[in-house]
Parts: structure tokens; C-alpha cells; sequence
């Protein structure tokens, strides 16, 4: 059995992880919420996994919403209603989540980050290494995106 740096026993099936991609309409259009890891390299840091959305190890036998949203409230204390992305999803590995914050959430870190930043996407996927990090970012925000003009054309 796997265990998280914290100790805590990792779901041996897959999806292992959860990652949630947070977003909010800014002054300059959609953000999206950036943590940055704690690493060994120092707050200086900017390699792989420097920078993530929130995300985490799913426990034995935690459904993968129930670890997104227990990640999320963990990472950020925020509590945000989060929409499963299966199609959106890096690999099988990864069951990724959206959710929508409002523009004045207060995002408060856990002892694993040392910043955050609310970013546009251009900036997200730059800063988000490996690429399989960037690769489920990107395919939330196009699932923003389509979502988007679904509702541009129930309206019209």
C-alpha cells in the first residue's frame, strides 16, 4: 500500500488522485487558482509539481468526489460545489473536478503550499509542470468554454 507524505494510505485502485481545477471571472476574464507546493528546492522553486490546482491522494475506499471535495476544503479551505470531468481527465489515474469560485473567495493554505495565485489560463499552463498537469487544466477549460456557449445558445 501507497501512503501521502502526511502518513495517510492511498487508494490502491485507480483513480489514486483527485485534482480540482478552480476558476473565477476576474477583472481580466477567467482565472484560475495556482498552489504552490512546499518543495525541497524552496519557495524558489519552480520545477515539476511547483505548481498545481488543488489535488491530492484519494483514501481506500473514498469516492473520488468525496476526495475532491475534502482536498479542496483541505488546500484552500474553500467549500465550492465541484462537477466530476471524466472526459477532461489527464489519465485514469487522475479523476478530475471543476468548480466555480466568486471573484472575492478567500482561499486559506494548508501547511503543504506556500502561495497561491489566481492566474489567467496562458499563465496556468506554463506554470503547471509535468505537462499531464497543464493537459488536465487545459481540458477543464475548454470544458468551460463549451459549457459556456451551451448556455449562450439556451439563451438566445
Amino acid at each position: 500500500m501507497s501512503f501521502t507524505w502526511d502518513g495517510l494510505p492511498v487508494a490502491p485502485d485507480p483513480p489514486t488522485a483527485v485534482a480540482i481545477v478552480v476558476w473565477r471571472r476576474g477583472s481580466q476574464g477567467r482565472e484560475f487558482l495556482l498552489l504552490h507546493r512546499m518543495a525541497p528546492g524552496g519557495p524558489e522553486y519552480e520545477g515539476d509539481w511547483a505548481w498545481t490546482p488543488p489535488a491530492g491522494a484519494r483514501q481506500p475506499g473514498e469516492p473520488p468526489e468525496a476526495a475532491a471535495a475534502r482536498e479542496l476544503r483541505e488546500e484552500t479551505s474553500l467549500d465550492l460545489q465541484i462537477t466530476p470531468l471524466p472526459e477532461a481527465a489527464p489519465s485514469e489515474n487522475v479523476a478530475l473536478h471543476l468548480a466555480q469560485a466568486s471573484s472575492d473567495a478567500a482561499v486559506g493554505l494548508d501547511e503543504e503550499h506556500d502561495r497561491f495565485e489566481w492566474v489567467p489560463l496562458e499563465d496556468a499552463l506554463t506554470r503547471c509542470l509535468p505537462a499531464v498537469v497543464a493537459d488536465g487544466l487545459a481540458g477543464a477549460a475548454a470544458t468551460i468554454v463549451e459549457r459556456a456557449r451551451e448556455e449562450d445558445g439556451r439563451s438566445r
